[in-house]
């Protein structure tokens, strides 16, 4: 019989203790690693919860239903508790055996208490209780545990660290919650767990780049210098008597000989530079006028004053090499086709370069490498096709009207990178109206060109005005009709990225100034007297400032990371911010704060910090704003929309350039339920 009981006990070890269940593993962290008495530090505790299980939050409306986390701490002279436990973002439930509404917590779950260390004695322990349950059967499994935070230092004892009020505390909604990603960086982060949908982000802008970059390739085999090369190209190729399939092989050589020249010149530029190096090309005062006088010397070459030629002895060098025949040949017959045309590719090549630089090192790369295809492509097609170069119009003085037109088409385009400088640094020197003036008394020079008004060296005398260039005429002079009624406060949006911002007018009739009033109760913004927001918009261009009202005035922040050389970040504001769907939106749900990660504003030595992304340290605004969007959101292109609720969780797929107001309408919405969701 003893023996029976005792076999029994024996086998029976094994399945009574699988079935002791642990669905809720427990761990904790502080905010801070190291802190000085009188500081407040938030005690994190998380929880990670198996699949199809939940855990009970610690408060919810339902008094006689399941049982609600709890923590008990115990007494130390060392510190005290600041408000009470805060859940973060806990989901709604019904619950149907209590019959009542609870909250829950899946996958992971996660409760802060703020405390206020009094002392370098101070001895945070304590205990839990909890509830969890399963989705599958209805199981339910109550727990408790320990805990013990001593992975922090306190420095220096309290003398004067008490607050003015009673009893040190605040309210548990007044609690500032931190972040869950990374406890010692602050800031917006993405939990893709709470995120509804897909990632919406959009490749309009990256796509529109290749776009650009392939239509410049195409606009710079009509140059003088390039198209009389052509049928040069045809000569080499037919002058050795091959076969046709290999001349066919060695025109596909010459081709992709010519994108690998264009695009290693890309690569090295973009790679020289890193990402961080193109964005200040972007913004930076000094290659920003480089560039503008680069342009004006351009557009002085191409207007006729002088020729800009690559250097001859190493075009003839090259040329040597090409005169050798073979592959060899092949590739420096495209070096010199390369070398040749100097003088018109360099400045488009140039725009290119400059243009996708705002940020990401592979837009220069593939931008070169679409300018390159384009380029490419017709002369490979010449050359495996050479009948076709007796369809070509003869070289003449059209190419050089071509290149007269580019003359000043740089000379309006110069005044962008002008204006960049100006902007970042508040020169306040190229205003809106200047901008525009010049602008006018240009494309009127043109429009008088195309009539054969105005010649210039090299041009042919125009005997009568051609079909073409009367409608040239007629779109050149539309444009400066167009552009006119910008002097006076138009928003001309078709041109948002391209000129000065609205607030700089002198003389605005159309004002949109905000009322000076950002929310009733919160502080008047930082930095407003050199930032702006379009539309006449009120808000912040600190991120503390912004998070601040926001939680006071219960709202989402949107947050908006821009730049002054962003093109499209003003494309956004001026074709769908200035939408009336989008624009109510933005002024009665959100608290908006602008960003402008190219800002040149430095700031006062106490508000430096050392990046945790690349450890330097960030002196002035715009690399502060920066490094939040890199660090916290592994992101540096813009414009990036980022939809925050009180906790600083990401509400909803952050949106990139997308000109559709009616997608920003749903984006806008889709931020506003998930934080009525969470927070009310």
């Amino acid at each position: 019989m003893m023996m029976r009981a005792f076999l029994f006990l024996l086998v029976g070890i094994v399945p009574l203790k699988a079935q002791i269940l642990e669905p809720a593993k427990w761990s904790t962290t502080t905010s801070k690693s190291s802190i000085n008495a009188g500081e407040e530090v938030d005690l994190i505790f998380n929880v990670k919860i198996d699949a199809d299980w939940y855990l009970y939050s610690s408060e919810f409306p339902c008094e006689d239903g399941p049982i609600k986390t709890t923590f008990n701490f115990q007494p130390n002279a060392g510190y005290q508790l600041v408000g009470g436990i805060v859940p973060i973002n806990p989901v709604d439930k019904y619950d149907d055996i209590f019959e009542c509404d609870v909250k829950i917590f899946k996958k992971t779950a996660q409760f802060i208490q703020k405390v206020k260390i009094l002392s370098t004695s101070a001895v945070i322990k304590g205990d839990y209780e909890y509830q969890v349950c399963t989705e599958v059967d209805g199981r339910c499994v109550p727990g408790d545990g320990e805990f013990s935070f001593t992975n922090f230092q306190v420095n220096g004892d309290a003398s004067t660290s008490q607050n003015n009020d009673t009893n040190g505390e605040i309210k548990q909604d007044e609690a500032v919650v931190q972040t869950t990603t990374n406890s010692d960086n602050k800031g917006p982060y993405i939990d893709e767990s709470i995120l509804d949908g897909e990632n919406t982000l959009s490749d309009e802008s990256f796509l529109g780049y290749l776009v650009f970059a392939f239509l410049l390739g195409l606009t710079s085999l009509v140059t003088p210098c390039v198209f009389p090369m052509i049928p040069m190209t045809v000569t080499f190729f037919l002058k050795e008597g091959q076969s046709r399939s290999t001349g066919v092989r060695k025109a596909v050589a010459f081709g992709v000989s010519i994108i690998l020249i264009y695009t290693l010149a890309g690569t090295v530029f973009a790679f020289a530079l890193g990402a961080e190096g193109l964005n200040a090309l972007a913004t930076h005062w000094a290659p920003n006028l480089f560039v503008f006088v680069i342009f004006i010397v351009f557009a002085l070459s191409f207007l006729g004053l002088f020729e800009i030629n690559a250097p001859h002895q190493l075009v003839n060098r090259v040329d040597q090499q090409a005169e050798k025949g073979g592959w060899i040949g092949v590739f420096f017959m495209a070096a010199t086709l390369v070398l040749v045309s100097f003088s018109c590719t360099i400045p488009i090549v140039g725009n290119v370069v400059v243009l996708a630089a705002g940020g990401h090192v592979m837009k220069p790369i593939l931008a070169m490498f679409f300018y390159a295809l384009a380029f490419a492509i017709p002369f490979t097609l010449f050359a495996i096709f050479p009948e076709w170069i007796k369809g070509l119009p003869k070289s003449g003085g059209w190419l050089n009207s071509v290149k007269v037109t580019l003359g000043f088409l740089e000379l309006a385009l110069c005044l962008k990178f002008f204006s960049i400088a100006d902007q970042a640094y508040h020169w306040g020197l190229l205003d809106r109206d200047t901008n525009l003036t010049i602008w006018i008394v240009v494309f009127v020079l043109l429009g008088f060109y195309f009539l054969g008004k105005i010649r210039l060296p090299h041009d042919s005398p125009v005997e009568k005005v051609t079909v073409g260039r009367l409608f040239l005429a007629i779109a050149t002079f539309s444009f400066v009709v167009y552009l006119i009624p910008g002097l006076w406060g138009a928003p001309l949006k078709a041109l948002a990225g391209y000129i000065p911002p609205k607030y700089t007018l002198d003389f605005d009739l159309v004002s949109e100034e905000g009322t000076g009033t950002v929310y009733a109760g919160c502080e008047q913004p930082k930095y407003a007297e050199f930032l702006h927001l379009p539309h006449g918009l009120n808000g912040y261009f600190d991120y503390d400032q912004a998070l601040a009202c926001a939680r006071q005035q219960n709202k989402p922040l949107f947050i908006d990371f821009t730049g002054h050389g962003c093109t499209n970040c003003r494309e956004m504001e001026a074709v769908v911010w200035s939408d009336p769907q989008v624009l109510k939106r933005l002024q009665n749900d959100y608290v908006i704060v602008a960003l402008y990660v190219d800002d040149k504003t430095e700031l006062p030595e106490s508000e430096w910090f050392t990046s945790s992304y690349d450890g330097k340290v960030k002196k002035t605004l715009g690399k502060q704003n920066a490094d939040l969007q890199i660090a916290n959101l592994e992101n540096n292109a813009q414009p990036f929309y980022v939809l925050v609720g009180e906790d600083e969780k990401v509400l909803a797929w952050p949106y990139g350039y997308d000109k559709n107001p009616e997608k920003f309408v749903r984006f806008l919405d889709s931020g506003v339920k998930k934080y009525r969701e969470l927070y009310r």
